[in-house]
């Protein structure tokens, strides 16, 4: 099979809503090239200046270059047939195959990133990107960000690394098994290859280090993976991509611990790319306390630290449900609970039961609000034989969790924390406790 060298100039950096101003491929059989087809294309789109400025190709270049559709049929003759090559190959061939979709062509040639191939023929160069690699090799370039220009720089840096074994590494590289042709530009393979097919959480790291992506995954190998497999034009997605250069992963040892250490590590870190579960968190609690009059009054308010509360909630909504209910059930006055926000009239005020027959409702509706709040402890495997994993809602709410040893007993909330991470409580992570306690009642502990 012979290869197809390719460059392309654009409107923009996405091909969703960008288009190919030039494009130029030199079909090379491995020893010389057998053919080139190069020519301007119309993008039915205005040129950017500061794209003019960079490649020289303005509106008035294009207006009478034929549109792809004109083209598509010849070019994917060249192209589906061949390897395709280019540098940061992700690139081209994403705006190529998502312009050949809309011509009504699918292409599914192979690929070879000159990026990628670079690092494993000439290690150690301060730098990939097709300048520097080009003047660290001493290959000069003609006409740079035109497509003849940087294709033909391509065809001459490709037989260079082919006169310096690159041979061996482009046969690995194709392999269906392998995972270079679809990984981004700036991230090794060996960082795919020693990911578990295990359960926990990953995060991508941009070139500063700075982790711009968390992930939970029950095969953290195989979703890590498919991140990479599709070629989306979007031009987040393409950005996202562009910018991961590092991963990162801790092991978990159940899908529900990966998924309440996801959603921590999302609102400890705020990575760029994460959209869910980012919302800001305005929490809320229901309080009690005795007025000047010495009735216990009951009211919702934002949550505040270093104040006892006797529950909290994340969302205001849930809250007044709840003390609605409690109203209702237990004959409780909502001006005394500050759901209705009337003033007693004097007639009012007097006929309110004494404090010591109405506190004697609060208590009862206190002590079944407790009652109804589980305390409870998921026991679960841990990553090794030897250890548990165990998750410690109390009073309703999700309190921590943590491996203990496989004999450590469970006897009440008070003495698992002294050996348990604490974490902060969420709704995302409290349903997922409760439902998977529902499904699996056996693993579930009432505690005292």
């Amino acid at each position: 099979m012979n290869y197809a060298i390719v460059d392309i100039e654009t409107t923009g950096g996405h091909a969703s809503s960008h288009g190919i101003t030039e494009i130029s491929v030199f079909v090379h059989d491995g020893k010389r090239v057998i053919k080139h087809f190069e020519t301007l294309i119309n993008p039915q789109q205005l040129i950017p200046k500061f794209i003019t400025s960079l490649t020289g190709i303005d509106n008035d270049m294009v207006a009478e270059a034929p549109v792809f559709d004109e083209i598509a049929d010849t070019l994917f003759d060249i192209l589906d047939t061949n390897i395709f090559i280019a540098h940061n190959v992700n690139f081209d061939y994403s705006f190529l195959k998502h312009q050949f979709k809309q011509s009504g062509y699918d292409l599914t040639a192979k690929k070879l990133c000159t990026v990628r191939l670079g690092r494993k023929v000439f290690p150690g160069l301060p730098s990939y990107s097709l300048g520097n690699l080009c003047r660290s090799l001493h290959i000069h370039i003609e006409n740079r960000h035109r497509a003849g220009g940087d294709a033909k720089a391509t065809v001459k840096l490709f037989e260079h690394m082919l006169a310096n074994g690159a041979r061996a590494h482009i046969d690995q590289m194709l392999k269906r098994s392998s995972s270079e042709h679809w990984l981004p530009m700036n991230l090794d393979k060996h960082m795919i290859d020693q990911l578990p097919a295990n359960p926990g959480v990953y995060y991508f790291h941009n070139s500063k280090d700075k982790i711009i992506y968390v992930g939970k995954a029950i095969n953290i190998k195989k979703r890590v993976s498919s991140h990479f497999t599709n070629h989306d034009p979007d031009r987040k997605r393409q950005e996202f991509i562009r910018n991961i250069c590092k991963i990162t992963y801790k092991q978990c040892a159940t899908e529900l611990e990966a998924i309440v250490l996801e959603s921590t590590e999302i609102k400890r870190l705020w990575p760029r790319y994460n959209k869910s579960q980012k919302q800001p968190m305005t929490r809320y609690a229901l309080y009690s306390f005795e007025d000047n009059r010495g009735y216990i009054r009951l009211a919702i308010d934002r949550k505040k630290k270093n104040i006892p509360h006797v529950y909290n909630f994340n969302l205001l909504h849930e809250g007044l449900v709840l003390l609605k209910k409690m109203i209702e059930e237990f004959g409780l006055d909502a001006r005394l609970c500050y759901i209705d926000k009337t003033a007693f009239t004097e007639n009012e005020q007097e006929a309110l039961e004494p404090p010591v027959v109405y506190n004697l409702k609060i208590k009862r509706a206190l002590d079944a609000l407790n009652k109804n709040l589980p305390t409870f402890v998921l026991v679960d495997e841990g990553i090794t034989g030897k250890e548990k994993l165990c998750l410690l809602v109390e009073r309703g709410s999700f309190w921590g969790m943590g491996y203990l040893p496989k004999s450590f007993p469970i006897a009440s909330s008070a003495a698992l924390k002294n050996f348990l991470d604490p974490y902060a409580d969420n709704d995302y992570i409290r349903n997922n406790i409760y439902a998977f306690a529902e499904a699996n009642p056996h693993k579930r502990i009432l505690l005292q």
